[in-house]
């Protein structure tokens, strides 16, 4: 060996101890970077995480706030309580229309907001509106239908929005939709207006015809594209299709015909069905559907040998009562068709359990047209009265506190 080689030789022996100590500080340093990303890290735990990183607390749901598979939610009895209800106030929730603020527009009486639903066999998890926003985070939750579900859609929003700081929160309309933003939580609670569910010439948010109905059976692509990647979708149609026995509609070609209510239904439930199978991801979204909410039109369906409506109604109604508002056949109809889905519905069977609430409806404190009732509309509830929509706070609050519980029930615990 050259004197050369044993040179170089001793070169390359001295670069051996840099070079293990450069590899060691790597992987040191790499260690404390995988250490401080961690949840544990001891530096995090001594001194906190950096502002903007705070770690999301995981939605842990306890056994107590699932019902149980054998519990049927919608069988029970309206309870009075003061206590617990209502989860808001006219006042405290600015989000309310008009509409629907039955106290503010001189309604005499509040005992329509103290009823609380009590489910025969179990009970309903106390609603936590900081939970719900844990498992929407991220998320968009959307109420699909009519001015009913619009309701709904303001219930949900006022059982929130106290939580939510101010600035952190914003409700935008951009028709046909009503966004509720939740900048915290990266949420939304939304509303579609579509009263038909398929497409008709109603579909305008504000300016749609009451009296002329023409529904596309077999139209409904507009809508589902915005309904698209939602991740919690709540359908609702019924009031209406109600309107007559019979309905103009186009289905299969663009000639208008004359079908009877519950066969156009049935075809656009069909329509609604083949959109959930072909664009609905199971893995990642979830999809229900209200029943219909009934109307309290006609007083003799409860009170024998009267003549009047809802107007002045201040109790639950006691003992069965099914008013003949609510059909059976359509409901029939709405069970066996989420039945046959190869995605998973989950049919809210809220129907039975408003029929009782009689007392419950905006009568003459509402508005007709986009205008409060005037003193001489009032003076004649038997021509007036809105037997139709709900007053808020109130019974929509107790769909959203099912709608809640079911989404406790599915919500999947990380530990």
């Amino acid at each position: 060996m050259t004197r050369h080689q044993l040179s170089l030789d001793r070169r390359i022996q001295s670069l051996f101890p840099v070079a293990l100590a450069s590899l060691l500080v790597l992987g040191t340093a790499r260690l404390v970077l995988d250490a401080l990303k961690s949840n544990d890290s001891f530096v995090f735990q001594l001194y906190g995480r950096p502002r903007g990183q705070q770690q999301r607390p995981a939605v842990v749901v306890s056994p107590e706030d699932r019902i149980d598979e054998s519990c049927n939610v919608f069988e029970g009895k309206w309870v009075w309580d003061n206590v617990s209800h209502p989860h808001y106030t006219e006042e405290s929730c600015p989000y309310l229309v008009k509409q629907v603020t039955c106290q503010r527009n001189g309604r005499p009486d509040s005992y329509y907001k103290n009823w609380r639903w009590q489910p025969n066999d179990c009970n309903l998890p106390r609603f936590d509106p900081l939970k719900l926003m844990q498992i929407l985070r991220g998320k968009r939750l959307m109420f699909v239908g009519d001015s009913v579900q619009r309701g709904q859609f303001e219930s949900l929003v006022c059982m929130v929005q106290s939580i939510i700081p101010q600035g952190k929160k914003s409700l935008q309309r951009v028709p046909p939709r009503k966004i509720f933003k939740v900048e915290e939580f990266d949420a939304s609670i939304e509303y579609y207006w579509a009263p038909f569910i398929v497409e008709s010439i109603s579909d305008h948010a504000t300016k749609h015809t009451v009296l002329k109905r023409l529904v596309k059976l077999d139209s409904i692509a507009k809508h589902g594209k915005h309904w698209e990647g939602v991740d919690i979708l709540v359908f609702e149609s019924y009031v209406w299709w109600m309107h007559k026995p019979t309905i103009n509609a186009t289905y299969g070609s663009p000639d208008v015909q004359e079908y009877n209510v519950t066969t156009a239904y049935r075809l656009a439930l069909q329509t609604w069905a083949e959109w959930l199978e072909s664009s609905i991801n199971p893995e990642r979204q979830k999809v229900f559907f209200m029943s219909m909410s009934p109307t309290h039109l006609w007083s003799w369906e409860w009170k024998a040998g009267s003549d009047e409506n809802c107007f002045n109604e201040s109790y639950p109604i006691q003992g069965s009562y099914w008013g003949t508002g609510s059909n059976m056949e359509i409901m029939e109809m709405i069970h066996d068709q989420i039945q046959d889905l190869k995605v998973k519905v989950t049919l809210l069977n809220i129907t039975q359990l408003s029929e009782y609430r009689k007392d419950a409806h905006t009568s003459v404190y509402g508005e007709r047209k986009g205008k409060l009732l005037t003193k001489e509309q009032r003076s004649d509830p038997k021509n007036f009265a809105d037997c139709i929509h709900w007053c808020l706070p109130g019974v929509p609050d107790t769909w959203n506190e099912i709608l809640y519980a079911h989404l406790l029930k599915s919500h999947q615990n990380l530990l």
